[in-house]
């Protein structure tokens, strides 16, 4: 049987508004991420053995008792400090079944600062973070609840399709591929998101 596909996202009835894309309205007020094979190429539930702990002085990659190595894809750091510089609310939306694992992770990656001098955890990055087993609506609907922030506001990468069921709360999902988040598929979002706001970016 062949895979469905997303059907395209029709133009806006009322036309597009123009603007500048430093407009604060040209940008979600949430940036929702899963967590395997979204931020990181592997299921930590299935292999990663604890204990993890650092590997060396390399900031962004931990190695478990086997030594499985674990660490963002190589362009996620500089989305997540992008995310952070604009002030955008960052939220992790994962249904693994080994959660307090996932949150150790985070805790232990290091990211470069934005400011210089020290690194800083990569779990400081995340505003709210929903990290349990069941059904994605649960997980944006607790984010909504604890945040405020209108379903419409929200972008979320997920490497899965089932989860495209929160697209009936009015999220909007981007599709992960196999290889992971990089700087193209945040780009891909982004946009998706924009053309279904009815936004179109003027440039210099």
């Amino acid at each position: 049987m062949p895979r469905k596909t997303r059907a395209t996202t029709p133009e806006p009835a009322g036309g597009y508004r123009e603007l500048n894309e430093e407009d604060p309205e040209a940008w979600p007020l949430l940036v929702a991420f899963d967590l395997d094979y979204t931020l990181w190429d592997l299921w930590i539930d299935t292999h990663i053995s604890p204990p993890i702990k650092r590997k060396g002085d390399v900031l962004n990659q931990l190695v478990d008792r086997r030594g499985q190595d674990l660490s963002f894809y190589r362009e996620v750091p500089s989305i997540l400090a992008e995310l952070k510089r604009r002030r955008i609310h960052v939220a992790a939306a994962s249904r693994t079944s080994a959660p307090e694992l996932a949150r150790e992770a985070l805790g232990m990656l290091l990211l470069p600062s934005e400011e210089g001098g020290d690194h800083v955890r990569a779990v400081t990055y995340f505003n709210t973070m929903e990290i349990y087993p069941g059904s994605k609506l649960k997980h944006f609907k607790e984010i909504h609840r604890k945040t405020g922030i209108p379903y419409d506001q929200m972008l979320f990468f997920d490497d899965e399709h089932r989860n495209y069921e929160v697209e009936s709360l009015g999220v909007t999902m981007q599709l992960v591929p196999p290889s992971g988040t990089d700087r193209k598929l945040w780009n891909d979002g982004l946009t998706l998101w924009r053309k279904r706001r009815g936004i179109k970016i003027i440039r210099p």
